[in-house]
């Protein structure tokens, strides 16, 4: 996949959190075992969402993680440059350095069609509608089949 497998974990995280309850802590483990990733792996995550300001965290008995803002204004594209950087939407599909208009790969004018697409669609994406959706029914974050 495109994506590091970090970032894969913290949009499923964020997404549950979104079709939950986004109001209420959740405890990490909670989130960890109903989305079966390694709890250590997703506190990991979880600490990095929460330094880029998209998840906040509460110690204690009632504590865990929740969304840091309204799901509605919280976008897929955040996330991703939470986790991964810009590199998804700057790097050559082949990871050839300089690759750009003047000395460019054999995929370049393609691969900057779909990565700008890609783009668009986790910029114009929020938490809110995917939680939504999944609130629904349509979809799964789990693992299980």
């Amino acid at each position: 996949m495109i994506l590091s497998k970090a970032c894969e974990y913290g949009l499923r995280a964020a997404l549950h959190l979104a079709a939950t309850d986004p109001a209420s802590y959740v405890p990490i483990r909670t989130v960890s075992e109903a989305l079966g990733i390694p709890y250590p792996y997703l506190a990991k995550i979880a600490q990095t969402l929460v330094q880029h300001g998209i998840l906040t965290s509460s110690r204690g008995a009632a504590g865990g993680i929740r969304l840091a803002r309204a799901a509605d204004v919280i976008t897929l594209k955040e996330i991703v440059l939470a986790m991964d950087g810009p590199a998804l939407f700057r790097s050559c599909v082949l990871g050839l350095p300089g690759c750009g208009d003047e000395r460019s790969c054999p995929l370049h004018d393609e691969w900057a069609v779909v990565r700008a697409r890609i783009e668009t669609v986790l910029a114009q994406t929020t938490l809110a509608a995917l939680g939504e959706r999944l609130a629904a029914g349509e979809g799964r974050l789990g693992t299980t089949v």
